[in-house]
């Protein structure tokens, strides 16, 4: 079982991407699925893996995985399929992460110490885990498995980086217990969004998890887990907004409680049933003070409760089905609202089935519906159809079509923020805007209005509609290919826009929906083995993204440029470049050597193109006029070796390149070394 309360089988996974096909997978579907029968995209991370690349972090082992691309700014988010990171929801055995801030749900808070796999499902997922879920899932399951009763590991690196943990497990024949404890410390560098330089700036952080099983019965069990994060950053940035630096000190507090208990029982072999309840909260204080004076505050309470019930059951061997229906809760207090003592709140009620069947050994079709019911907002009905034929023993082909569905969430509507740590820009949620704006206008602090300010209406929720077709192959024992392209149309995207400035020059910035955006791309990714010590694996990524508004309006000739000299021409559809902060190529590649003794060795190369960041010119379109990022390789090594008493030993260094864009990749440190210690005491019964 796993520590979400669903039944899984325990099972050893072999390597990234090309698990064996007999691996279980549980994101997919809701429920356990041999890998080899799932009808959706899914990428399996297994924890050999991320032992042997030295990932620490969440945002270690998905900034080298083909199709993923993290974004900086209030943290460290992720794209899939050129979507935005609050469009992907993620998942800690089963159950969500909350406490977003600008969308961005940081992913330094996930530590891999205690972590059995992580699945990654690309495409809508909104018919299994509504908003959020509409570019994909990404699920971190923690290991419950009784093999290793005593893990202790320590790494020391760069930045006087230090990380500790240990995880212990008890088990009887009735009882289980494991408990993990992570102690990171490190001098840091900027995390800030727009943060000029590298400098010092101190982290520390706590997690510690813990899982608790009763086994009532043969049939019957009870499942609790809980999980705190505490983090603690002492801040000292310098941000750079409209050619004017600020410099500020201070600190940052944040915090997160999971708490989650299930009750789990068979029936029989066919029919199970599991009833779950979740609470989370996530807390963040920030205090600045500007070297002018001028004080920054910043407060953040994100509470989220959530009761369900999901029941499988298999009516034959052909057919199967799951039922789930459940209730949110979730309030939100900030200063960046109206008042940091008021609790925005917003009910969900939710039903969900899937049904798989496979009316012939090479065929399976899987269809499924989820009904939200938002109290903030009309009822969202998410469909979803899948299947995978296997054309031969070398060559299967997988196909979905699904609807995706995100809600406007609570800084979209209610946001009333002005930024005194980066040159006193304004942020406005919609239900704000026009209000606020007009009493600023009519004190006389406005300085100009764009057009789009006089399309500021009540935003309408984000629906999409998501294709995707795969192509796997397996030419000889050696060798692996897999080949996939997707295509997600959006409507009322919701993205936010500079809609005026003050007499400063200072932008102002709100939410608007942008009629019809579009994804679509190709993504092949590949693993050949040499021999029995040496691998090689690979992907790469295409994608174009676009609005179809700005498009028509670009080709009837309607909108302008302007150069460096303040001359204005006409815009053409070769220089726009679609929607900001995705790059158009991404790659990765990987050399990987091991021993039967235990000694392995990797290089691993990730490439990203440029992308846009600023527009400049005025026209609210990005195109090649404005401002890009650079594209850059970064390179990664790591060798270490496995003794049977337990013992092992590895040693590292990330971004060996030493690429730094201090504006654009806060998440990317300069060249870092490490060194890890780690034991394992193994039960051998």
């Amino acid at each position: 079982m796993l520590a979400n309360g669903q039944f899984a089988p325990s099972k050893n996974m072999n390597d990234t991407l090309y698990a064996n096909g007999d691996s279980v997978v549980v994101t997919a579907n809701r429920s356990e699925r041999k890998l080899s029968n799932v009808t959706v995209p899914v990428t399996i991370i297994n924890s050999k893996t991320i032992q042997q690349n030295g990932s620490l972090r969440l945002t270690d082992i998905l900034q080298e995985q083909t199709g993923l691309t993290l974004t900086s700014g209030f943290g460290v988010g992720v794209q899939l399929q050129g979507l935005n990171p609050d469009y992907t929801i993620i998942l800690i055995n089963g159950e969500p992460l909350v406490g977003r801030t600008a969308g961005v749900l940081d992913l330094n808070r996930v530590a891999l110490g205690n972590i059995k796999k992580i699945e990654i499902v690309k495409g809508p997922s909104s018919s299994l885990y509504g908003s959020e879920a509409m570019a994909g899932v990404i699920n971190i399951i923690t290991d419950a498995s009784t093999s290793i009763p005593l893990l202790a590991s320590l790494r020391y690196g760069t930045y006087n980086t230090l990380d500790a943990s240990v995880n212990n497990t008890l088990a009887s024949k009735s009882l289980f217990y494991q408990g993990f404890y992570n102690y990171y410390t490190t001098d840091g560098y900027s995390i800030r969004p727009n943060s000029n330089n590298r400098v010092t700036t101190p982290i520390t952080r706590l997690t510690t998890s813990q899982q608790f099983k009763y086994k009532l019965s043969d049939n019957t069990s009870l499942v609790f887990n809980t999980r705190l994060t505490d983090e603690n950053i002492k801040s000292n940035i310098a941000v750079s907004n409209g050619g004017v630096t600020i410099y500020s000190n201070g600190e940052e507090h944040n915090t997160d409680v999971n708490l989650t208990g299930s009750l789990n029982h068979r029936f029989s072999n066919h029919l199970k049933t599991s009833f779950r309840s979740y609470l989370t909260n996530y807390v963040s204080n920030q205090d600045l003070l500007t070297l002018s004076g001028a004080p920054y505050t910043d407060l953040l309470n994100h509470l989220f409760q959530r009761v369900e019930n999901q029941t499988d059951w298999t009516l034959s061997k052909n057919l199967s089905g799951i039922f789930g229906a459940g209730e949110v809760w979730e309030g939100v207090k900030s200063s960046r609202y109206d008042s940091e003592k008021v609790r925005k709140n917003n009910t969900i009620q939710y039903g969900f089935t899937q049904w798989e069947w496979a009316p012939i050994e090479k065929l399976i079709l899987v269809g499924g519906v989820r009904f939200d019911q938002n109290a903030n907002y009309a009822s969202a009905w998410s469909p979803k159809l899948s299947m995978l034929y296997k054309i031969n023993a070398q060559h299967k082909i997988k196909l979905s079509v699904g609807q995706g569905f995100k809600a406007p969430d609570f800084r979209q509507l209610y946001l009333d923020f002005t930024n005194a740590a980066a040159g006193n820009y304004s942020v406005f949620g919609s239900s704000e805007a026009q209000k606020v704006i007009g009493q600023l206008n009519s004190l006389g602090q406005i300085g100009a209005l764009y057009s789009n300010y006089y399309q500021l209406k009540s935003l309408q929720p984000e629906s999409s509609t998501g294709i995707h077709l795969s192509w796997d192959w397996t030419p000889n024992q050696k060798t692996f290919i897999s080949t996939q392209i997707f295509r997600n149309d959006i409507k009322n995207l919701i993205q936010v826009q500079q809609v005026g400035a003050y007499m400063s020059g200072a932008q102002i910035f709100s939410y608007l929906n942008i009629g019809r955006a579009f994804t679509n791309g190709a993504e092949i990714e590949t693993k050949y083995q040499l021999n029995q010590h040496w691998t090689l694996s690979g992907g790469y990524q295409f994608i174009v993204t676009g609005d179809k508004d700005e498009i028509a309006q670009i080709n009837a000739g309607t909108v302008y440029t302007r150069n460096t000299l303040g001359v204005s021409s006409r815009l053409t559809i070769s220089d726009y470049v679609g929607l900001p902060n995705i790059s158009k190529h991404k790659a990765q590649f990987k050399i990987n050597y091991v021993t039967e003794d235990g000694f392995f060795a990797n290089c691993r190369f990730v490439y990203r193109s440029k992308w846009a960041v600023n527009n400049t010119d005025g026209n609210q379109v990005y195109d090649t006029g404005d401002t890009f990022a650079e594209g850059y390789v970064s390179a990664f090594t790591s060798l270490g070796k496995n003794y049977k008493n337990g013992l092992s030993l590895q040693v590292g260094c990330d971004n060996v390149t030493n690429y730094v864009d201090a504006s654009n990749l806060s998440n990317l440190p300069g060249r870092t070394f490490y060194f890890s210690i780690k034991y394992q005491l193994i039960n051998k019964k």
